[in-house]
């Protein structure tokens, strides 16, 4: 499975430790979507079209309402670089 760029950017986040959480309103319709760095800073190139591919692809998941992290699957998709750790 082919991944784009800024897929395969946040993925990198995630697989170094960071985080997504969501913020829904009163429809339960996603309102906000932020991605932290294992760091705790905030990532601002996160869009909701890459969020909601990367689900779909099921490259992240969020287990009883914690915050999205990377799955097994979203592991194995990542292309190792030299910052990784």
């Amino acid at each position: 499975m082919d991944i784009s760029r800024p897929e395969q950017k946040i993925l990198h986040m995630l697989a170094q430790g960071g985080y997504i959480r969501v913020e829904k309103d009163d429809g339960r319709h996603i309102s906000k979507i932020e991605l932290f760095t294992r760091e705790g800073w905030r990532f601002s190139g996160l869009s909701d079209e890459v969020f909601r591919k990367l689900k779909r692809r099921k490259l992240i998941a969020s287990k009883q309402s914690t915050p999205y992290r990377v799955t097994k699957r979203g592991l194995t998709l990542v292309r190792s670089q030299v910052d990784n750790r």
